[in-house]
């Protein structure tokens, strides 16, 4: 009886936990709690509520804690998380990349938001908590709106880490023609937040049999795309229009498709700010073009105008500073990179972060733990899976979203090291996590 008592404890503690990171990690700012020496990301509360919930759940599962390497999604992720122990351990004792507490602290990072798949993995046991969760992040999207209105419109401070003295927890002010960022630590973050759960909102909306609820669901989705296109993240549009469309392909909505092509067109358009920064990439590139070809008409020591050439920053940043400093550490190891914290503050392409801090073998690694989500969604949702099914239900349409989600994430990664962003990964492999129990224990959300 006291055994039954103390799981039940457990249990529940776990689940209010679970529901407490979903909700603080997207809404508290990211105010430093401790200083790290030699970086400017610090320890932050939320960073012990997630150990706490970490400790609950070692407890939990110790007794069947070794048998969670039987899958084959758990085993790729140690997998990867050892490939980068060892490339950050190279990195510190013979390439001194990065100092021992630093660089084992960008590890331990990995980690803890990794973390979040193996308790979200080993804890779902039923709809009524994956509803309760979605619940709580429905919640969060609605205060994310709030607090990104205030921001925009009625000067509330706005809090970001998107340089070494902003991320002393100075309160700003939101300057208009800028990116909105909300509760988030930058307007890439808020915009990837928006990515990951519309697919599921937009699934979710088609199985709620209510009016009331499909009116929420509605506005939650509404809102949340005017957060995405406010935020300004241009590759993050496109990536949503792609994870909108396979949800609904998955769905068999597909008429629904033209209507968020057209909507994100239209709203892009019709916001300055986003519009303008797409704009500024196609001038840059159509002014290189010109000049690479007009440039060799002229004859030697022959004048051309002095105007000078479009630039479009973030792209001028990566191609001339960041993404060349991710292949020149790269090679100095192609086979494990130069370990964490060596690629500095920021490289703004996944990849090529993975490549120069683990090298070829932890970028392999990587991949190898998405191949393995991507192939468990596919085989074990079709053909005679959980989605083959013609009637649509809560598990199947958060699992559409799901699949939805992940081709435009890896897109995003192209320009963004979003799975360094802890607002974004943190809940994102949560959302994974989930899924992965509903597909291992399928029974028992039938």
């Amino acid at each position: 009886m006291q055994k039954l008592l103390l799981k039940f404890k457990i249990d529940t503690l776990l689940k209010y936990g679970i529901a407490a990171i979903l909700i603080a990690v997207p809404l508290y700012p990211k105010f430093p709690f401790i200083n790290v020496p030699g970086i400017y990301v610090s320890i932050r509360i939320e960073d012990f509520l997630i150990l706490v919930v970490t400790v609950l759940w070692f407890l939990k599962t110790l007794p069947n804690l070794f048998s969670l390497y039987k899958n084959p999604v758990v085993r790729a992720i140690i997998l990867f998380l050892a490939t980068g122990f060892l490339a950050t351990l190279l990195g510190v004792v013979f390439l001194n990349t990065a100092t021992a507490l630093v660089g084992f602290l960008e590890w331990a990072r990995r980690v803890e938001y990794l973390l979040g798949f193996f308790i979200a993995f080993t804890t779902l046991k039923s709809i009524k908590d994956l509803e309760f969760y979605m619940k709580c992040i429905g919640i969060v999207l609605a205060i994310v709106f709030v607090v990104g209105l205030a921001q925009k419109y009625f000067n509330f401070p706005v809090i970001t880490t998107q340089n070494s003295e902003y991320s002393k927890g100075i309160a700003l002010r939101y300057v208009p023609g800028t990116q909105l960022v909300s509760t988030f630590a930058g307007h890439y973050d808020l915009a990837s937040y928006i990515l990951i759960t519309s697919p599921i909102l937009l699934g979710i909306f088609f199985v709620v049999k209510k009016n009331w609820q499909k009116i929420i669901v509605f506005l939650l989705i509404a809102t949340s795309f005017w957060l995405m296109i406010n935020a300004a993240s241009r590759i993050t549009a496109v990536a949503y229009v792609l994870a909108m469309s396979i949800t609904l392909v998955v769905l068999r909505k597909t008429k629904y498709i033209l209507i968020i092509v057209v909507a994100t067109i239209v709203f892009a358009f019709a916001t300055s700010n986003l519009f303008d920064r797409y704009l500024n990439i196609f001038n840059a590139i159509k002014d290189r073009l010109s000049d690479l070809i007009i440039r060799p008409v002229y004859a030697q020591g022959e004048v051309l105008s002095a105007q000078a050439p479009v630039q479009d920053l973030s792209t001028s940043i990566r191609l001339n500073v960041e993404w060349p400093r991710a292949i020149r550490a790269f090679l100095k190891d192609p086979l494990l990179g130069t370990g964490y914290a060596s690629a500095t503050l920021a490289t703004d392409n996944d990849y090529l972060r993975a490549l120069a801090e683990t090298g070829a073998l932890g970028a392999i690694t990587f991949f190898v733990v998405f191949f393995r989500i991507t192939k468990d969604l596919i085989m074990k949702s079709w053909p005679k899976g959980i989605l083959s099914k013609k009637q649509i239900n809560f598990r199947t349409a958060y699992l559409a979203g799901v699949i939805g989600i992940i081709p435009a994430v890896l897109l995003n990664a192209v320009f963004i090291d979003i799975f360094e962003a802890s607002k974004f990964a943190i809940p994102f492999w949560f959302l994974i996590g989930f899924a992965m129990a509903i597909l291992y224990n399928a029974k028992n959300f039938e």
